[in-house]
């Protein structure tokens, strides 16, 4: 009996799905002897048939129409790795309603609808794979899912956006603005054209969303349920202070349990040079994993560009393949907790890092320090510093273990006080 060929689609020909459709093309024999089943590139939906590409595709595999490609009855797998959410979401509960496998690297779409999706594929027979939507090379949905299942998990965090690991390692490196970095990082192509998915914390709030569903079962609606903020307000003096420290700051992506309260949660923080994932640098992703069974691990990789998500979609392309040529079904099996709810402002408990910009004249330290008092936040230490504009000082200081609710009261009322110019920048510190 002659061996089936199964037929790949694409959804979206840009710089991943490129480098999908490279790797698959130039080893062909290589990944059809290591997958175990014959594939043939079928078709690809691209916004413009006659844009030049840096890849071997005829005329003929090509379309504009992405329901070509959907709605193909040829078609096993379908790669969607076209962005966005609501175009993207529509294609794939339409493909998984016919049966097929689908691949993503949509992070957002998955962090939004991922209950819909997952449903979706269930109940019509469908197969959906969504290894690369998460830290690029790592495989840590694999782990996640399979390599770990034995254990429950009282922390996940890490660095989870390359593009802001980059501007902060230069930032640090090489005692850059924070201005000039960003502009080097856009003219690289490592910001995306929606610059508050890098720069404001969202992408990596997608993604530890997903890891917090995959740990806990619960999803986490970056908008509603987690404390998400970026990387905009740091300046070179948080990182001296850092530096002067011992630590290193990072956006860092966190799940953590307190108890039945579960915070998820995306920030810059200040992380001790000891840990490991302080000293993962430029466009490299990082999780730890903290488990009752295991303890504590640690996995690296690059978390962005071209080869590292396409590394990720074709290990998905082939646990796909898999499950067709052996009929088995790959629905998503998560224990949840029932007993567990997202922790309130009053539940998140952790020392804090703050920069004001104040009013250098008699009295402003013990205004800003009364402030503090009446939330019962206890400071531990606290510097001013020459301002570069006269009559104004920058008051650095760290807290003894608080909540966030009272750091939260305490900002408001300072950004208030007219002692202050704009808002407190506060900064996690992780122990």
């Amino acid at each position: 009996m002659e061996q089936k060929i199964y037929k790949i689609g694409f959804i979206g020909m840009g710089t991943v799905g490129q480098g999908v459709w490279k790797h698959l093309q130039n080893n062909q024999d290589h990944m059809q002897s290591r997958f175990g089943a014959k594939y043939e590139l079928a078709k690809a939906c691209v916004r413009d048939v006659n844009k030049k590409r840096d890849i071997v595709i005829t005329a003929e595999q090509m379309t504009e129409d992405p329901y070509d490609v959907v709605n193909d009855p040829s078609i096993d797998i379908v790669c969607e790795l076209m962005g966005g959410t609501g175009k993207a979401l529509e294609l794939t509960l339409a493909a998984l309603k016919q049966g097929k496998a689908v691949v993503s690297a949509n992070k957002a779409v998955i962090s939004k609808y991922g209950a819909e999706i997952f449903a979706t594929a269930e109940k019509f027979g469908g197969k959906y794979f969504f290894e690369a939507s998460v830290a690029g090379g790592i495989p840590i949905i694999k782990i996640l899912r399979e390599g770990l299942v034995a254990n429950s998990f009282s922390h996940i965090y890490g660095i989870l956006n390359g593009t802001c690991n980059y501007i902060l390692t230069r930032m640090e490196r090489e005692n850059a603005p924070y201005e000039a970095i960003v502009e080097d990082a856009r003219k690289l192509g490592y910001v995306e054209a929606d610059e508050s998915l890098d720069l404001d914390g969202w992408d990596a709030a997608h993604k530890t969303s997903i890891l917090a569903y995959l740990a806990h079962g619960v999803w986490a609606s970056p908008e509603k349920d987690m404390l998400v903020s970026g990387i905009r307000g740091i300046r070179l003096e948080d990182m001296l202070w850092a530096k002067e420290n011992n630590s290193r700051i990072k956006l860092v992506g966190s799940a953590r349990k307190y108890g039945d309260s579960l915070s998820v949660a995306v920030y810059p923080a200040i992380l001790p040079i000891t840990d490991v994932v302080a000293n993962v640098n430029e466009v490299y992703n990082a999780v730890a994993l903290n488990g009752d069974v295991v303890g504590r691990t640690i996995h690296i990789g690059r978390g962005a560009g071209q080869d590292a998500t396409a590394s990720a979609v074709i290990a998905d392309i082939a646990d796909a393949l898999k499950t067709l040529t052996s009929g088995a079904s790959n629905a998503l099996s998560v224990a949840k907790d029932e007993k567990l709810h997202f922790a309130a402002l009053d539940e998140i408990s952790g020392e804090f890092y703050l920069r004001l910009e104040i009013k250098d004249q008699a009295g402003a330290l013990a205004s800003m320090a009364s402030v503090f008092a009446s939330e019962g936040i206890s400071i531990e230490l606290l510097q001013q510093k020459k301002h570069d504009v006269e009559g104004r000082a920058w008051l650095l200081l760290t807290t003894h273990s608080t909540n966030e609710a009272a750091i939260k009261r305490a900002c408001e009322n300072l950004e208030a006080s007219d002692l202050t110019f704009d808002k407190p920048f506060v900064l996690r510190i992780f122990r």
